[in-house]
């Protein structure tokens, strides 16, 4: 019988399609979570809060466990969930291979969230456990609740030099749990969308599928972190790894039809 397989995050947006890839592989896999629930088809759940320097339920989560996925992330604290997730598995001594998703930009936008994640990213790559960091552009599950925000404004703000590749997170789960099965490769090449995209063509896509209309005013991100993104900072590099899926296409799935203007 093979070693369980620890997700953190596995019943969030990236967490629900890696955990069928795993068991489809014939893997047994332990999610962890700040609720626990009964195991059913194969996965274990084990109740744990990352952000409690305790520790509480880490040991139990993490016990025989040699490969662990931590996709657990929010838009604050992931730099001490992270430590955290390190300590307790240094502390068990049985995990082999430690997989971390991070996100394109951790080391060049100057935003707060991006500072936790690349000292996150230090976290695991200072932790002396075999590891694997992949970064990924944003999911278009996050880009379409950002849109989604906009077009509800009587004009739609379009942030001048702005731009995305927004990846599908299927994508994404798909190369992770090849990443993981695999052998620890420490930092990898990005993961990002197949197509560049500025804001006001993502939000007119959106609006488009909705069957709306909005006026689109351009607004301009001050500061260095507008700097960043103009210089597109947050793209992916040469030799990038790319999704298949496009932002047209998720719209197709997740937008049902159009609306009528309000």
């Amino acid at each position: 019988m093979t070693a369980p397989i620890l997700v953190t995050g596995g019943t969030g947006t990236l967490g629900r399609h890696v955990v069928p890839l795993l068991r489809e592989a014939g893997r047994t896999v332990r999610v962890l979570s700040r609720h626990g629930r009964e195991a059913a088809d194969g996965v274990e759940y084990v109740s744990a809060d990352l952000l409690n320097d305790n520790g509480e339920g880490l040991c139990d989560a993490l016990d025989g466990t040699e490969i662990v996925l931590h996709l657990a992330g929010g838009p604050k604290g992931d730099d001490v969930a992270t430590r955290n997730l390190v300590r307790a598995a240094q502390r068990a001594g049985s995990v082999k291979h430690l997989v971390y998703i991070s996100v394109i930009g951790a080391d060049t936008v100057p935003v707060a969230w991006l500072r936790n994640k690349l000292a996150a990213e230090q976290a695991v790559a200072g932790s002396g456990i075999p590891f694997t960091t992949l970064r990924a552009a944003q999911f278009h599950d996050l880009v379409l609740t950002v849109v989604e925000k906009m077009a509800k404004l009587p004009v739609l703000p379009v942030p001048g030099g702005l731009r995305f590749e927004p990846v599908d997170a299927r994508d994404v789960a798909a190369h992770l749990v090849e990443l993981a099965l695999g052998e620890p490769a420490g930092p990898v090449p990005d993961l990002a969308g197949p197509r560049v995209y500025g804001m006001a063509e993502l939000g007119g896509g959106y609006l488009a599928a909705r069957g709306r209309r909005r006026p689109k005013l351009p607004v301009r991100i001050p500061g260095k972190a507008g700097r960043a993104y103009r210089a597109g900072e947050n793209l992916a590099g040469a030799g990038a790894t790319r999704g298949g899926r496009t932002w047209e296409s998720f719209l197709a799935e997740r937008v049902t039809g159009p609306q009528t203007d309000d």
